[in-house]
């Protein structure tokens, strides 16, 4: 591997021309692409293999036509100093929105309250609901314009009107807004590391051209694939942040090896040879928790791992190929300021310091491995301990800022109905072959009704040929609350004796019910996909490291940031612990992809900093140092540039807390909790505690195992060789700044 990697950087090198407009190419060619593709017609929500998705399936089948997923707007109207909406007045006022709504060109159809009932007990509150014929995605400007317009003329009336549903969903892209922080971090960081503009600007150019090919064909493939936007989100996010990450080892080899007095092309090669096999590893891992998120079986998650993985891919060959051939354009300039005199002074650049911030923390650690080994594990384990209060859930409107006429519509609904009345449940009874439908759709409607919990249900409305019926069922509780979830298991659990009593089959569905399931199904993916992911990734680390007890060792420290990472989550977002210092107006359950989602990234973000970290110490060990020498030389060499690393992508991450998507607020805050806890706590504490603990028994492998292995060379021993033999003048490299 590293002598392949040592000739592909040479190359790079010497035809950097050619690298440079390659990529440029492949870069113009996606932007083409996606900037003329056709416009994404976002495919549905769906999840295969729950109850909730296979009613709603069946509503579609037996409801042709009625655009089962078309976009909904649920108006709510509420009057205001103790008068009713049934006053001859405020009545005027709702009939005539609802008229004005009823013209939209995109309305299915719209129902009016007073007809239907939907005016609350003591007359203050009334809504209507207004169905779409296409779905949130495809609602033009002009239907969102001609709603927001007809709202307002509702409210000169004085009536306080508010909407919410999916309709309301602000479909814009990203802002960018996100991005722009972690690069700005991005580059202060890699400023203060590099001492170079040059060595800094370099990670962010090769990164945001990555990100910009991932983005473009994330674009261009949305159209034919139905992508969701969280997919290029998701790929920005992680491409942005690998890509720097990896450029930025490369880059830091590379001024290594120049310190050492190698000549340029050398230095690229042993560069792109050493710290190239560990970027290869590092993204490897990475892809394989990201790809692997798609044995869980969702849809979404399948799209946003896939293209995540494809832009850590694309960031890995940036990394081997357009890195070292930006190296051979400016080989002089990435060095610091005192390097460049030195070098036209006519001597050679000073040799890296032996004693650093690493190496005085690696020696810190080794005087006193178990107790920094007890006290980092500690307190990853109280961290952890909300983990214990875990609930997942869905976050829907009441999670909104109440800012959002969606959320304060959730509330005057609330307030006027009951807190179930936002989260209804749908039953969809089959009664296809049964002699009677009406009947048995009674007869479900009846025992469902009374079922402790239920609020009332309503009439059942039948397809045109008669054999399926849908009603609702509105809870007691709150579409969040616990007692809900126990009110669907109740009714799913009396299903045996209801079918038999009526004679036809039902299912429930809904949105509440679809979160449920939901949530149920990433509790039962998580252990598998666990052993799937961490399988394959140990196995992986097991080749690269020629040990038993480092990958383990690796996969254990990775248990503990992620569950301490989900234990802030849960404090934050879930218990409300400095929820107000990130803008989070409402606390309440996890989304339900959040934990299986941030298991698949942190795992492979993790395994990059133990592969960066841990292949020098292997690489000392191997070229002739104690286990505890070697310990101090990889902080020596790595310790900064992993923190570098570290700060960038915990940047990167912590900017997208300021979306004001719920679910990716999550995901930025659980991604940079992770890194900061796995990056600072795991890699530099528990890794060299372990490892001084263990001595050369950490790098034990059998010997029956050590003949099958293959041997991958990521520490670079075939490439050991004086300086001399390929050395260009000094004066040759100066020459190319």
């Amino acid at each position: 591997m590293a002598a392949f990697l040592y000739r592909m950087g040479r190359l790079a090198f010497r035809r950097r021309w050619t690298v440079a407009l390659v990529w440029a190419a492949v870069l113009a060619a996606v932007g083409l692409a996606g900037m003329t593709a056709p416009e994404a017609e976002e495919e549905p929500f769906s999840m295969p293999g729950i109850e909730s998705q296979e009613a709603f399936d069946l509503m579609e089948e037996r409801f042709p036509g009625t655009a089962a997923d078309g976009a909904t707007a649920r108006v709510v109207f509420v009057s205001s100093n103790g008068e009713k909406v049934t006053a001859g007045k405020n009545k005027e006022a709702v009939e005539a929105t609802i008229a004005e709504l009823g013209d939209g060109a995109q309305v299915a159809s719209i129902v009016d309250p007073y007809e239907s009932g939907a005016v609350s007990e003591d007359g203050s509150t009334a809504y209507t609901t207004v169905t779409y014929k296409v779905d949130a995605a495809g609602l033009t400007d002009a239907g969102r314009s001609h709603l927001d317009e007809s709202l307002e003329h509702a409210r000169d009336s004085g009536l306080t009107v508010e909407a919410g549903g999916d309709a309301m969903q602000d479909m814009g892209g990203p802002s960018g807004t996100a991005e722009a922080i972690g690069i700005s971090v991005a580059a202060v960081v890699l400023l203060i590391t590099f001492g170079s503009l040059a060595a800094a600007g370099l990670p962010l150019l090769t990164a945001l051209i990555g990100v910009g090919i991932s983005l473009f064909a994330i674009t261009a493939l949305a159209g034919p694939l139905g992508l969701a936007d969280t997919t290029s989100t998701v790929a920005i996010m992680l491409g942005l942040a690998v890509g720097i990450d990896y450029a930025l080892f490369i880059v830091s080899r590379y001024r290594e090896e120049r310190a050492k007095g190698r000549a340029a092309q050398e230095a690229v090669a042993l560069a792109t040879g050493t710290a190239g096999s560990a970027v290869v590893f590092a993204g490897l891992t990475v892809v394989i928790a990201l790809a692997g998120l798609s044995v869980v079986g969702i849809p979404m998650l399948t799209e946003m791992g896939l293209g995540a993985a494809g832009a850590v891919v694309v960031g890995v060959l940036i990394a081997l190929t357009l890195v070292p051939a930006f190296l051979g354009f400016w080989p002089n300039a990435i060095l610091t300021r005192k390097d460049r005199k030195a070098r036209r002074a006519g001597g050679t650049p000073r040799e890296t310091r032996k004693v650093n911030g690493g190496t005085r923390w690696a020696s810190f650690v080794l005087r006193r491995p178990l107790l920094v080994l007890l006290a980092a594990v500690a307190g990853l384990g109280a961290l952890a301990l909300p983990m214990t209060d875990l609930q997942l859930g869905m976050p829907g409107d009441e999670a909104l800022s109440k800012e959002t006429t969606q959320r304060r519509a959730y509330d005057a609904l609330a307030e006027g109905f009951g807190p179930g009345f936002n989260g209804p449940l749908t039953v969809v009874v089959d009664a296809k072959g049964t002699g009677d439908p009406e009947a048995a759709a009674e007869t479900v409607s009846e025992r469902i009704g009374g079922t402790e919990g239920v609020v009332s249900v309503s009439p059942a409305q039948f397809n045109e040929s008669g054999d399926t019926a849908v009603f609702s069922v509105v809870p007691t509780t709150a579409p969040t609350d616990q007692e809900t979830k126990d009110l669907v298991n109740t009714i799913r659990g009396d299903r045996p004796g209801i079918e038999s009593q009526a004679g036809a089959a039902f299912e429930v569905t809904g949105t509440t019910a679809m979160n449920i399931d939901v949530s149920e199904k990433v509790q039962s993916a998580l252990v598998p996909y666990l052993l799937v992911v961490v399988g394959l990734a140990v196995t992986l680390l097991l080749v690269v490291f020629r040990s038993i007890l480092v990958p383990l060792k690796a996969a254990a420290g990775f248990l503990l940031s992620v569950l301490a990472s989900l234990g802030a989550v849960v404090v934050v977002f879930q218990q409300g612990h400095g929820a107000d210092l990130l803008g989070v107006e409402t606390t309440g359950p996890i989304m339900s992809l959040m934990p299986i989602f941030l298991v698949g990234i942190v795992f492979g973000l993790a395994m990059d900093y133990e592969v960066f970290l841990v292949s020098r110490m292997r690489e000392a060990y191997v070229h002739g140092e104690r286990p505890a020498q070697a310990v101090t030389s990889g902080f020596q060499h790595s310790a900064r540039v992993v923190v570098a690393a570290a700060l960038i992508m915990i940047a990167v991450f912590s900017g997208f807390i300021g979306d004001s998507d719920a679910m990716i607020k999550m995901i930025g805050f659980g991604l940079a909790s992770a890194v900061l806890l796995d990056a600072f706590v795991v890699r530099m504490a528990i890794v060299p505690a372990v490892l001084a603990l263990l001595g050369e028994r950490a790098w034990w492998l059998p010997k029956w195992l050590d003949r099958i292995l293959p041997r991958v060379d990521v520490e670079g021993e075939a490439l050991t060789r004086p300086a001399g033999p390929e050395a260009e003048p000094a004066d040759k490299d100066l020459a190319r700044t």
